[in-house]
């Protein structure tokens, strides 16, 4: 172990923290969760991450990769080697007739927007800032621009990556083509991705907003909203909430956020005006926005709060069903935070084995929070599971960015069993010892 580690002060060029360093216990923790290290790298160079990756092999520690460090589930930190990417963050606009652009494999979605904007460009990506490109492209990328130009990874051209061994791959529809499939939508399974190049599309301001309802009201508009999305243009994507617990839980509006991409007043009126409709709007708040402030400042709970969060997919034939449920429980005591997200448009165009992100064809995409002291959850947690329970009949698969465990369960949710058997045999190919573990694990077949 010496000699691993003397090797590792020789060749890598970053920034090592050990436990009894300045700065360590920051160091060690991420938005959502807290672990003690072995040591954390900060790597400067693409080298730097070979050399990290390397020690990490040789060390046996386990290893952790982080981007942004927004994993609910907390991969992002842990008891081994930490691997933080912070510094490798660059965002350049290549300037060719694509609209390509190359991001580093740590930076954060609002660096991306702010970047684009004065080009005119964007990327469909998430809805938070300072979520990492890299955790959310690998797994999906469900955002506000989501309908009309797809997941992140539906804009993804080519990837390089640092590989189990150490080294450097690049991954693209021409060049290690299966490792490309397998990027998209696998996680962090495959290895580091220390540079991501992305296609942009032109874009505009975009007319964004919530439009809310009373609680009292929420089958009625939540059924009208989703059969309304069937046939809305794709340039509107959209994002119910129920029992938001800073508005009064159970009791809280039901709260429609809106994003209709376009700067053209008429066409975004023709599209929002059918969901105004559906019931009695208490507030109407949409207005022109540049697409870099629709992303919002991502919170970091305090130290001491947990959060459990769960989340499914509704194809078309059990989205009644499902609604119906979730304005039953949003309006009950109890209920968690509920999010029920659209999806359909520009992802369902893509094959569903184009990608390993498998669920092309889902309408919405569901999602359940609670969060807490340790003693709060905990004692929220059956009712919750109760919840999944009684939805679970009617739901097919799960969103990995959205879960806060990984258990076999998790895995066989986020991963169809043709993509994951197709998912192990690239893993056995360019990870056969597992070195890159802490995910939603994949094991070489």
């Amino acid at each position: 172990m010496s000699s691993v580690h003397e090797t590792l002060r020789r060749d890598f060029g970053g920034t090592i923290i050990e436990p009894g360093d300045d700065g360590y216990d920051d160091a060690a923790r991420t938005a959502l969760a807290a672990a003690h290290p072995a040591v954390v790298l900060r790597p400067r160079t693409v080298q730097d991450v070979q050399a990290a990756v390397r020690f990490a092999a040789g060390s046996g520690l386990a290893l952790s990769v982080r981007g942004g460090g927004h994993s609910f589930a907390g991969f992002g930190t842990g008891d081994g080697v930490v691997v933080d990417l912070g510094g490798l963050a660059a965002v350049e606009v290549l300037g060719d007739t694509r609209n390509t652009v190359r991001v580093g494999g740590g930076a954060h979605w609002g660096d991306v927007a702010a970047a684009l904007a004065p080009h005119g460009l964007a990327i469909s990506s998430g809805d938070t800032k300072s979520v990492g490109v890299g955790g959310l492209t690998l797994s999906g990328g469900i955002g506000w621009k989501v309908r009309r130009y797809g997941l992140a990874l539906d804009a993804l051209v080519a990837a390089e990556v640092v590989l189990a061994d150490g080294t450097v791959a690049t991954a693209s529809a021409d060049e290690n083509t299966e490792l490309f499939w397998a990027l998209r939508g696998g996680g962090g399974n495959l290895g580091v991705v220390t540079t991501f190049v992305f296609e942009a599309h032109p874009t505009t301001d975009l007319f964004f907003g919530r439009i809310t309802f009373p609680a009292a009201e929420a089958a009625e508009v939540l059924q009208g909203w989703a059969e309304y999305l069937r046939t809305a243009p794709e340039e509107l994507t959209s994002i119910a909430n129920l029992a938001n617990p800073f508005a009064g839980g159970p009791e809280a509006p039901l709260e429609i956020h809106v994003a209709f991409d376009g700067d053209d007043q008429e066409a975004a009126d023709r599209a929002l005006d059918p969901v105004r409709r559906l019931g009695t709007v208490l507030v109407d708040d949409v207005a022109l926005t540049a697409y870099p402030d629709v992303l919002v400042e991502g919170a970091t709970p305090p130290p001491g709060i947990r959060v459990l969060a769960h989340d499914g997919f509704v194809e078309r034939e059990q989205v009644p069903e499902v609604l119906q449920i979730l304005a039953e429980v949003g309006t009950s005591a109890g209920s968690p935070s509920i999010a029920i997200r659209t999806v359909g448009g520009a992802v369902a165009r893509v094959a569903g084995d184009a990608t390993a992100y498998a669920h092309r064809q889902a309408e919405l995409m569901v999602a359940t929070v609670t969060g807490g002291p340790e003693a709060v959850v905990e004692a929220a947690r059956p009712g919750v599971e109760a919840i999944w329970d009684k939805l679970a009949p009617h739901l097919r698969g799960a969103y990995a960015n959205f879960l806060t465990s990984a258990t076999e369960q998790d895995v066989t949710d986020v991963y169809p069993a043709g993509t994951y058997d197709r998912l192990a045999a690239v893993k056995r190919r360019y990870d056969p010892a597992n070195l890159f573990a802490h995910n939603l694990n994949v094991r070489p077949a």
